[in-house]
């Protein structure tokens, strides 16, 4: 049956803004008017600081790292100076080391930070960005297989986890959350740019029965990693702080509803800390956990989702607010809806896309180049994906919708060849990786497949070597094993036409489009907004088959 669309609201809020209404008008809310990098945007460099700029000027002491903090999701916290520009309306945070490529980051701003005048950041402000991979060839190459098996035969099922470095030195590591065995198992990056990793740390770390979907985040502001995990059987989330050196304290669990299936970190109160919100298949509803600011949480609060069988769940500013926004995966009634987070603390349903299939995980980031979040899907029984573009005020349009091998469980975005857009790979229960090229415009090309051991679950596109393009770890939860898989050799810049050779077709593009293109075009091999003699060149010097 479907549920009412009425808005999410925490009661007690209502209280204080009667009182509100009563009260002399005070200064007007602090507001946002930029960032550096802009939100959403997918090539920002891995030494970027991280600016905010304000309509006023805005008081230095109410400015410090647990009211304005960034985390990446695979280099993990960002420690550095925080500085106040002369006139007081720009604030920037320098890292104190470079992030990862090909990563997202997620910036949170508290909404105590105050103006000069008194005003408020009311409702606080959150944005997310993507870094920007090296260009690659996306030939994938086998570096090494590890198991997730303490003893032969007995299963861990590795079903997903995390690629955060989780001892600051610079190279992400893996984090396996495991069904059968209910723990952690974390492998450490060897740090010495061969994408190799130790094998894992025993004893391991005990989470709840059935643990499945996973989010790294910095719940105590530490400056260490630490994890949030969704444990289907017994009906909770587990929440492990980062001890900073591949170890996690021993967890906290909170009791949430009935078969929680997807998870999502943001801040949803304002007050600068990291809370959770999940989602509860058999109880169709949300749980929200909030975080004290120690990274103890508390009881949950519920509210309706929209759909029946709320199942994915990621967290993206849909309507470009400046609030992250909820989107739900609903499998039962095969849609996927949107959930405007707002300055009170609540959410409110503001879009319902249906048809999109058996959802079954799904995340978000711009795929086709407009600067508007979009959602991938992984719709399991529909033995499909699907596509549906952001309009940047929280709509999707209907879904595209791509066929995969049996049952795909999981979808991972990141740019994969280093061309400025977000690439896509899926996971299949029946065996196998499917790897989707991005032309730039949202629209996705089988490119290659990979074949799983036994059962794939999960992909990671990480830069595992740090040398600036994406690798892929690929998990299987019936082999327990983790794939290695390393972006080998350059890009072949002049095979114009994709076909694995540079030729005749590729020498006539060139031609074809000989002159000015300041909008650019295929044969602007260089990026000089011009096809010239140095394109021609090119085309000749690489003459033959690509290197593979």
């Amino acid at each position: 049956m479907r549920r009412t669309n009425r808005p999410i609201r925490w009661t007690a809020m209502i209280g204080a803004a009667l009182i509100a209404t009563t009260a002399t008008a005070g200064p007007e809310p602090l507001v946002v008017t930029g960032t550096s990098p802009a939100a959403r945007g997918l090539t920002a460099s891995v030494a970027t600081p991280i600016s905010v700029t304000f309509d006023r000027a805005v008081t230095p002491a109410s400015i410090d790292a647990t009211r304005f903090h960034a985390m990446g999701r695979w280099s993990g916290p960002v420690t550095g100076a925080i500085t106040v520009s002369g006139d007081g309306r720009t604030v920037t945070l320098t890292p104190d080391a470079s992030f990862s490529a090909g990563e997202m980051i997620w910036v949170i701003l508290a909404g105590t930070i105050t103006a000069t005048d008194g005003g408020t950041l009311d409702g606080g402000y959150a944005f997310q960005f993507w870094t920007a991979s090296a260009p690659a060839s996306m030939d994938f190459e086998e570096i090494q297989r590890l198991t997730t098996r303490t003893t032969p035969g007995e299963s861990s099922r590795a079903y997903g986890g995390i690629g955060t470095d989780l001892n600051g030195d610079g190279y992400l590591d893996i984090t396996i959350v495991n069904e059968d065995t209910a723990d952690l198992r974390v492998f450490m990056n060897r740090a010495d740019g061969s994408g190799l990793f130790d094998p894992f740390i025993e004893p391991t770390f005990p989470v709840g029965d059935r643990a499945s979907p996973s989010e790294p985040a910095d719940f105590n502001l530490d400056g260490h990693a630490d994890i949030c995990v969704a444990n289907i059987d017994d009906d909770t989330v587990s929440i492990l702080l980062g001890n900073g050196d591949g170890t996690f304290a021993p967890q906290q669990k909170v009791a949430v509803g009935v078969a929680p299936r997807g998870i999502a970190v943001l801040d949803v109160d304002a007050d600068g800390d990291v809370d959770i919100v999940n989602t509860n298949a058999t109880s169709g509803n949300l749980s929200l956990l909030l975080n004290d600011g120690t990274g103890v949480f508390g009881a949950p609060t519920f509210f309706d989702g929209g759909g029946n069988g709320e199942w994915a769940l990621a967290s993206a500013d849909m309507n470009e607010d400046g609030r992250l926004d909820l989107v739900v995966g609903a499998r039962f009634s095969q849609e996927v809806n949107v959930l405007a987070g707002d300055a009170a603390g609540g959410f409110s349903l503001v879009s319902e896309r249906g048809g999109v299939g058996s959802i079954w995980m799904l995340n978000c980031g711009d795929l086709d180049g407009d600067g508007h979040d979009d959602v991938a899907t992984a719709n399991s029984s529909s033995n499909s994906g699907s596509i549906l573009l952001g309009d940047g005020a929280g709509g999707l349009a209907p879904p595209i919708t791509q066929s995969t091998d049996f049952f795909p469980l999981a979808t991972d975005v990141g740019d994969l060849d280093g061309d400025g857009d977000l690439d896509w790979v899926t996971s299949s229960f029946s065996g196998d990786w499917w790897i989707f090229r991005n032309d730039g415009t949202g629209v996705f090309e089988f490119d290659q497949e990979v074949l799983a051991p036994s059962a794939a679950s999960c992909a990671l596109p990480a830069d595992v070597d740090n040398d600036g393009d994406l690798d892929l770890v690929l998990i299987d939860e019936i082999a327990d094993v983790l794939i290695v898989m390393e972006n080998v050799g350059a890009p072949c810049v002049a095979d114009v036409d994709g076909s694995g050779d540079v030729g005749f077709a590729d020498l006539l593009i060139v031609i074809a489009s000989w002159g000015p293109c300041p909008a650019g075009c295929p044969g602007d091999l260089d990026g000089s907004k011009e096809v010239d003699f140095i394109d021609l060149l090119t085309v000749l010097a690489a003459w033959g088959p690509c290197p593979r």
